[in-house]
Protein backbone atom coordinates (compact mmCIF):
# COMPACT_ATOMS: atom_id res chain seq x y z
CA UNK A 1 0.00 0.00 0.00
CA UNK A 2 2.99 2.23 0.94
CA UNK A 3 5.45 0.63 -1.62
CA UNK A 4 8.47 3.08 -2.23
CA UNK A 5 6.87 5.71 -0.31
CA UNK A 6 8.81 8.26 1.98
CA UNK A 7 7.08 8.52 5.59
CA UNK A 8 8.08 10.98 8.12
CA UNK A 9 6.58 10.05 11.66
CA UNK A 10 6.59 11.77 15.17
CA UNK A 11 5.58 10.41 18.48
CA UNK A 12 7.16 7.50 18.67
CA UNK A 13 8.00 7.48 22.28
CA UNK A 14 6.77 3.75 23.46
CA UNK A 15 5.71 0.60 21.97
CA UNK A 16 2.38 1.04 22.76
CA UNK A 17 2.61 5.02 20.94
CA UNK A 18 -0.14 5.32 18.40
CA UNK A 19 2.69 6.37 15.83
CA UNK A 20 4.99 3.47 16.79
CA UNK A 21 2.06 1.54 15.33
CA UNK A 22 1.29 3.81 12.43
CA UNK A 23 5.40 3.51 11.78
CA UNK A 24 5.96 -0.17 12.00
CA UNK A 25 2.80 -1.16 9.67
CA UNK A 26 4.02 1.69 7.15
CA UNK A 27 7.30 -0.35 6.91
CA UNK A 28 5.03 -3.78 6.35
CA UNK A 29 3.47 -1.49 3.26
CA UNK A 30 6.90 -1.06 2.02
CA UNK A 31 7.37 2.82 3.47
CA UNK A 32 10.72 4.08 4.38
CA UNK A 33 10.39 5.45 7.15
CA UNK A 34 12.19 8.53 9.46
CA UNK A 35 11.09 9.79 13.05
CA UNK A 36 11.58 12.55 14.99
CA UNK A 37 11.70 13.13 18.95
CA UNK A 38 12.43 15.84 21.19
CA UNK A 39 14.64 16.73 24.04
CA UNK A 40 14.67 13.97 26.86
CA UNK A 41 11.76 11.77 24.83
CA UNK A 42 14.61 11.74 22.07
CA UNK A 43 16.72 8.64 23.72
CA UNK A 44 13.08 6.98 23.94
CA UNK A 45 12.31 7.28 20.46
CA UNK A 46 16.00 6.46 19.55
CA UNK A 47 15.18 3.51 22.16
CA UNK A 48 12.20 1.69 21.14
CA UNK A 49 13.34 2.84 16.94
CA UNK A 50 15.37 -0.84 17.19
CA UNK A 51 12.24 -2.71 17.49
CA UNK A 52 11.52 -1.64 13.75
CA UNK A 53 12.88 -3.24 11.17
CA UNK A 54 14.59 -1.87 9.24
CA UNK A 55 15.39 0.31 12.16
CA UNK A 56 14.72 3.95 10.56
CA UNK A 57 16.88 6.83 11.20
CA UNK A 58 15.53 9.11 13.91
CA UNK A 59 15.97 13.26 13.38
CA UNK A 60 15.70 15.55 16.57
CA UNK A 61 12.66 17.95 15.94
CA UNK A 62 11.06 20.38 18.31
CA UNK A 63 8.32 21.37 16.72
CA UNK A 64 7.89 24.62 18.32
CA UNK A 65 11.42 25.14 17.32
CA UNK A 66 11.20 27.15 13.52
CA UNK A 67 15.18 26.59 13.02
CA UNK A 68 14.73 22.90 13.68
CA UNK A 69 11.91 22.70 11.47
CA UNK A 70 14.37 24.02 8.64
CA UNK A 71 17.22 21.96 9.38
CA UNK A 72 14.82 18.79 8.91
CA UNK A 73 13.45 19.67 5.64
CA UNK A 74 17.13 20.04 4.77
CA UNK A 75 17.72 16.95 5.84
CA UNK A 76 15.00 15.52 4.26
CA UNK A 77 15.69 16.65 0.90
CA UNK A 78 19.22 15.50 0.69
CA UNK A 79 18.16 12.08 2.01
CA UNK A 80 14.74 11.66 0.11
CA UNK A 81 14.51 14.49 -2.23
CA UNK A 82 10.94 14.09 -1.65
CA UNK A 83 8.53 13.21 1.48
CA UNK A 84 4.81 11.56 0.59
CA UNK A 85 4.05 11.80 3.96
CA UNK A 86 3.76 12.47 7.61
CA UNK A 87 2.30 11.63 10.65
CA UNK A 88 1.58 14.26 13.04
CA UNK A 89 0.75 12.32 16.95
CA UNK A 90 2.22 15.20 18.90
CA UNK A 91 0.32 16.61 21.76
CA UNK A 92 1.19 18.14 25.08
CA UNK A 93 -0.71 20.12 27.81
CA UNK A 94 0.88 21.26 31.38
CA UNK A 95 -1.04 19.74 33.98
CA UNK A 96 -3.08 22.36 35.13
CA UNK A 97 -4.87 22.34 32.04
CA UNK A 98 -6.44 18.84 33.15
CA UNK A 99 -8.22 17.74 35.86
CA UNK A 100 -11.15 19.17 37.55
CA UNK A 101 -10.59 22.73 37.04
CA UNK A 102 -11.04 23.96 34.03
CA UNK A 103 -10.98 27.45 35.45
CA UNK A 104 -7.58 26.81 36.94
CA UNK A 105 -4.74 27.88 33.77
CA UNK A 106 -3.72 31.02 32.81
CA UNK A 107 -2.78 31.55 29.48
CA UNK A 108 0.86 31.14 29.85
CA UNK A 109 -0.30 27.23 30.19
CA UNK A 110 -2.99 27.43 27.93
CA UNK A 111 -0.83 28.74 25.40
CA UNK A 112 1.71 25.83 25.39
CA UNK A 113 -0.92 23.47 24.75
CA UNK A 114 -2.99 25.17 21.99
CA UNK A 115 0.98 25.72 20.31
CA UNK A 116 2.35 22.34 21.17
CA UNK A 117 -1.22 20.61 20.15
CA UNK A 118 -2.72 22.25 17.59
CA UNK A 119 -0.58 25.03 15.84
CA UNK A 120 2.45 22.14 15.33
CA UNK A 121 0.07 20.52 12.68
CA UNK A 122 1.02 24.04 10.95
CA UNK A 123 4.70 23.30 11.84
CA UNK A 124 4.74 20.01 10.49
CA UNK A 125 3.51 21.06 7.30
CA UNK A 126 5.94 23.37 6.82
CA UNK A 127 8.78 21.27 6.97
CA UNK A 128 6.98 18.49 4.45
CA UNK A 129 4.89 20.36 2.06
CA UNK A 130 7.75 22.07 0.49
CA UNK A 131 8.79 18.43 -0.28
CA UNK A 132 5.41 17.02 -1.26
CA UNK A 133 6.72 18.17 -4.73
CA UNK A 134 3.84 15.48 -6.61
CA UNK A 135 1.46 16.22 -3.64
CA UNK A 136 1.20 14.35 -0.22
CA UNK A 137 -0.60 13.03 2.68
CA UNK A 138 -0.74 14.62 6.15
CA UNK A 139 -2.73 12.99 8.97
CA UNK A 140 -2.77 13.97 12.25
CA UNK A 141 -4.61 12.18 15.31
CA UNK A 142 -7.39 13.75 17.03
CA UNK A 143 -9.65 12.92 20.17
CA UNK A 144 -12.87 13.86 19.32
CA UNK A 145 -13.59 17.27 20.07
CA UNK A 146 -16.85 18.49 19.00
CA UNK A 147 -17.85 17.79 22.46
CA UNK A 148 -16.55 18.55 26.16
CA UNK A 149 -14.75 15.73 28.48
CA UNK A 150 -14.39 15.48 31.96
CA UNK A 151 -10.70 15.88 33.05
CA UNK A 152 -9.86 16.86 28.88
CA UNK A 153 -10.55 20.07 29.70
CA UNK A 154 -8.04 22.87 27.93
CA UNK A 155 -6.29 19.16 25.85
CA UNK A 156 -10.14 19.79 24.54
CA UNK A 157 -10.18 22.59 23.26
CA UNK A 158 -6.38 22.29 21.72
CA UNK A 159 -7.81 19.53 19.90
CA UNK A 160 -10.34 21.97 18.43
CA UNK A 161 -8.09 23.69 17.06
CA UNK A 162 -6.27 21.02 15.62
CA UNK A 163 -9.41 19.84 13.55
CA UNK A 164 -10.29 23.32 12.72
CA UNK A 165 -6.76 23.92 11.69
CA UNK A 166 -6.67 20.29 9.48
CA UNK A 167 -9.82 22.13 7.36
CA UNK A 168 -7.83 25.10 6.67
CA UNK A 169 -4.81 23.19 5.61
CA UNK A 170 -6.83 21.48 3.61
CA UNK A 171 -8.31 24.21 1.69
CA UNK A 172 -4.56 25.80 1.38
CA UNK A 173 -2.85 22.33 0.47
CA UNK A 174 -5.43 21.40 -1.92
CA UNK A 175 -4.43 23.10 -4.98
CA UNK A 176 -0.61 21.44 -4.40
CA UNK A 177 -2.25 17.88 -4.34
CA UNK A 178 -1.52 17.83 -1.19
CA UNK A 179 -4.31 16.00 1.42
CA UNK A 180 -4.78 17.17 5.37
CA UNK A 181 -6.74 14.49 7.37
CA UNK A 182 -7.50 13.54 11.29
CA UNK A 183 -8.13 10.24 12.25
CA UNK A 184 -10.14 10.25 16.01
CA UNK A 185 -9.16 7.51 17.92
CA UNK A 186 -11.35 6.19 20.41
CA UNK A 187 -9.36 5.97 24.12
CA UNK A 188 -6.43 3.76 24.18
CA UNK A 189 -3.74 2.55 27.18
CA UNK A 190 -0.48 5.20 26.64
CA UNK A 191 1.67 7.46 28.00
CA UNK A 192 -0.61 9.98 27.04
CA UNK A 193 -3.66 8.92 28.24
CA UNK A 194 -2.10 8.00 31.79
CA UNK A 195 -1.16 11.53 32.20
CA UNK A 196 -5.15 12.51 32.29
CA UNK A 197 -6.54 12.48 35.28
CA UNK A 198 -9.41 9.91 35.27
CA UNK A 199 -9.15 9.06 31.69
CA UNK A 200 -9.72 5.38 32.82
CA UNK A 201 -13.35 6.30 33.10
CA UNK A 202 -13.31 6.99 29.26
CA UNK A 203 -12.10 3.40 28.85
CA UNK A 204 -14.83 2.22 30.81
CA UNK A 205 -17.95 3.83 29.32
CA UNK A 206 -15.96 3.13 25.56
CA UNK A 207 -15.83 -0.39 26.22
CA UNK A 208 -19.82 -0.41 27.23
CA UNK A 209 -21.25 1.70 25.11
CA UNK A 210 -19.41 1.61 21.60
CA UNK A 211 -21.64 -0.78 19.24
CA UNK A 212 -18.25 -2.69 17.68
CA UNK A 213 -17.03 -2.38 21.14
CA UNK A 214 -13.66 -1.14 21.87
CA UNK A 215 -10.16 -2.48 22.82
CA UNK A 216 -8.27 0.06 25.15
CA UNK A 217 -4.74 -2.00 24.11
CA UNK A 218 -5.35 -2.75 20.19
CA UNK A 219 -4.44 0.07 18.13
CA UNK A 220 -4.50 -1.94 14.98
CA UNK A 221 -7.53 -0.04 13.84
CA UNK A 222 -6.14 3.59 14.06
CA UNK A 223 -2.98 2.12 12.61
CA UNK A 224 -4.84 0.56 9.36
CA UNK A 225 -6.95 3.88 9.37
CA UNK A 226 -4.02 6.11 9.57
CA UNK A 227 -2.08 4.45 6.97
CA UNK A 228 -4.56 3.92 4.37
CA UNK A 229 -4.83 7.80 4.71
CA UNK A 230 -1.17 7.84 3.94
CA UNK A 231 -1.46 6.04 0.68
CA UNK A 232 -2.89 6.45 -2.77
CA UNK A 233 -6.32 5.09 -1.58
CA UNK A 234 -7.78 8.40 -0.42
CA UNK A 235 -6.66 10.98 -3.75
CA UNK A 236 -10.21 12.56 -2.87
CA UNK A 237 -10.91 13.12 0.85
CA UNK A 238 -9.47 15.96 2.65
CA UNK A 239 -10.16 17.90 5.39
CA UNK A 240 -11.75 15.04 6.75
CA UNK A 241 -11.95 13.55 10.46
CA UNK A 242 -12.03 9.99 10.28
CA UNK A 243 -13.54 7.99 13.38
CA UNK A 244 -11.71 4.75 14.44
CA UNK A 245 -13.30 4.29 17.85
CA UNK A 246 -15.88 1.41 17.60
CA UNK A 247 -18.34 3.84 16.82
CA UNK A 248 -18.80 5.41 20.37
CA UNK A 249 -19.02 8.88 18.38
CA UNK A 250 -22.38 8.27 16.94
CA UNK A 251 -24.11 7.36 19.80
CA UNK A 252 -26.40 10.00 21.74
CA UNK A 253 -27.12 10.56 25.70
Amino acid sequence: MLEGKKILITGVLTADSLAFGVAKLAQEQGAEVVLTGFGRGLRLTQRIARKLDPVPEVLELDVTNVEQGAAITAELAERWGRVDGALHAVGFAPESCLGDDFMAPDWDDVSVAVHVSAYSLRSLTDVVAPLMTDGGSIVGLTFDATVSWPAYNWMGVAKAALESLNRYLARELGPKQIRCNLVAAGPMKTIAAKSIPGFAAFEDEWVKRAPLGWDVTDAEGVSKACVALLSDWFPHTTGSIIHVDGGYHSIGA
